[in-house]
C-alpha cells in the first residue's frame, strides 16, 4: 500500500469535515476548475509526516459536522469507497448495512457528480446477489453490493466478483 492510500482514504472524511463550503469553492476557483489539482492539494494538505499523523488527522475529525457542498449520500459513498480502497489490499473485510449499500449503490447509479459512474450504468440492469438492489433495464451485470459500488467508481479489479451478459459492456466503459 502506497503511503498517500491512508490520506486517500481519510480524505473525504478528513477532507469533506474540514473544508466548508466557502474553502471547497475557493479551492475549486484556486485551481481553475481542475477537480483532480483540488483532490491533490487537499490530500497533500492533510498528509501526516508518517502513517500515525495521518491516523491521528483523521481522528481528529471523524466527530466533525462539517462537510463539502456536495450531498450527505455522496459523502456517504466516497467514504465507503476510499475505505475499501485501503481495506481490499490488506484482506479486510467490513460488513455495511444493506440499506446504506443500496442507496449508495443507486447514488452512483444514477449520477455522473462524483464520477462517470451513471454512464457506465447506463443501458444495463444492475443486479445485487446479496440483498434488493435491483436498477436499470437491460442485460444484467450482477454481484455483491459492494462490488457492484467499487466498479461503478472505476475499481476494476471488482469487476471479477460481477457476472452477467452486460458485464462486457460495462467493464469496457
Amino acid at each position: 500500500m502506497h503511503r498517500d492510500d491512508g490520506a486517500r482514504g481519510a480524505r473525504p472524511p478528513t477532507a469533506g469535515a474540514s473544508d466548508n463550503p466557502v474553502v471547497w469553492f475557493a479551492g475549486v476557483l484556486r485551481n481553475r476548475f481542475d477537480f483532480d489539482a483540488n483532490v491533490a492539494q487537499r490530500l497533500a494538505k492533510r498528509l501526516g509526516d508518517d502513517p500515525a499523523d495521518t491516523l491521528r488527522r483523521f481522528r481528529d475529525v471523524q466527530t466533525s459536522r462539517t462537510k463539502a457542498p456536495i450531498p450527505v449520500i455522496a459523502m456517504l459513498g466516497e467514504s465507503i469507497v476510499h475505505g475499501e480502497d485501503i481495506r481490499r489490499p490488506l484482506g479486510i473485510v467490513r460488513p455495511y448495512p444493506a440499506d446504506a449499500l443500496d442507496r449508495v449503490a443507486a447514488f452512483y447509479a444514477n449520477s455522473d457528480l462524483m464520477l462517470p459512474s451513471a454512464t457506465r450504468a447506463r443501458g444495463l440492469r444492475l443486479r445485487a446477489t446479496d440483498g434488493d438492489f435491483t436498477l436499470g433495464d437491460g442485460p444484467e451485470v450482477s454481484g455483491p453490493t459492494i462490488a457492484l459500488i467499487m466498479a461503478l467508481t472505476g475499481r476494476d479489479a471488482y469487476l471479477a466478483e460481477l457476472d452477467g451478459p452486460g458485464l462486457t459492456d460495462f467493464a469496457a466503459r
